[in-house]
């Protein structure tokens, strides 16, 4: 487990400027912020995306691990500056229940003995209808689990790898039974540490948007627009002083002090994300040492920005 070297235990935040994550506005979060919405079946990934889009008007709206037209369930749908984050979306492992029809009856041994062949390090080669290249690659399940089923069909629950075809899993079932398999049905039950109880319908964001704007009531938008950092609560972190912030959200590189503390375990060529004390999302850096180096130094660069998250006008220049 990580820990926390404090370097500066009596560093404090000045409350005037900045804002705590959990006290952010609307308007703040669709600065940079997202939504966990439930899909439903029929829009694509970039449709819904579009929808919420144009209904707050934004330039801007992007989602994360896209999921396809028949398919529902979790999906991330990025605002602002968030949009930066969806390589790290994309990173986490995903829960899907799907249901698999088979042209002939299975017996039960067979079965058993397909999905053990299609779990661990396995072969998954994007179908052609997806959005990326078709390549042999390989992806991990961690879990591929029957969780009811008929002579013809099987619900099954996947734990697996982002980036693992369920379509390619069906198409591979029906290659070692010998008979054509269909996914029927597909419904991701979680994306990383977010699941279904999570999120809401896209309704129901239609309906959040116009209490805000006709009713000027922004209670239920605010209850499903979070702010970037509850993506972000599980990554190892360097947090600075006030007075080191606006020089990294100018793209600087940051320097020995102004830190407050850092995780124990820093490699060098490490991303590690930078907050303020306060806990906002400033940017995600690239370290050029560890942690015992970095102990020892009083000055000289430690490490670069790779994205910056926050504006370069929340704090003031202190230079």
């Amino acid at each position: 487990m990580t820990g926390i070297i404090v370097l500066d235990e009596e560093a404090k935040t000045d409350d005037a400027i900045g804002t705590y994550p959990d006290q952010k506005t609307i308007e703040q979060r669709l600065e940079s912020g997202f939504f966990l919405l439930d899909k439903g079946a029929g829009p694509t990934s970039h449709q819904v995306a579009a929808w919420v889009r144009d209904m707050l008007q934004l330039p801007r709206l992007g989602h994360g691990g896209t999921l396809d037209p028949f398919a529902t369930g979790v999906l991330p749908l990025m605002a602002g500056k968030a949009m930066r984050l969806t390589k790290q979306i994309l990173e986490h492992n995903k829960t899907y229940i799907a249901v698999f029809r088979f042209k002939n009856d299975v017996e039960q041994e067979a079965l058993e003995n397909v999905l053990k062949q299609l779990s661990g390090r396995i072969y998954n080669v994007p179908p052609e209808i997806s959005a990326v290249r078709v390549q042999v690659r390989t992806r991990k399940i961690h879990d591929f689990s029957i969780l009811d089923q008929s002579p013809k069909h099987v619900v099954a629950r996947i734990g697996c790898e982002a980036g693992t075809y369920i379509r390619t899993m069906a198409r591979d079932m029906g290659l070692l039974l010998d008979q054509p398999v269909e996914l029927k049905e597909l419904r991701r039950e979680d994306s990383g540490r977010f699941n279904l109880d999570h999120c809401v319908e896209l309704h129901e964001i239609a309906d959040a948007i116009w209490l805000w704007k006709e009713c000027n009531n922004g209670e239920a938008l605010m209850r499903m627009l979070h702010p970037t950092e509850k993506l972000l609560t599980d990554l190892p972190r360097i947090v600075v002083k006030d007075s080191a912030v606006a020089a990294l959200a100018h793209g600087a590189p940051r320097l020995r002090p102004g830190l407050v503390s850092i995780p124990d375990n820093l490699t060098s060529g490490q991303n590690v994300l930078v907050t303020s004390i306060k806990g906002e999302a400033v940017c995600f850096v690239k370290v050029n040492t560890d942690s015992e180096s970095i102990t020892k130094m009083e000055r000289g660069e430690i490490a670069r920005p790779s994205a910056v998250l926050m504006s370069d006008d929340v704090y003031p220049r202190r230079w």
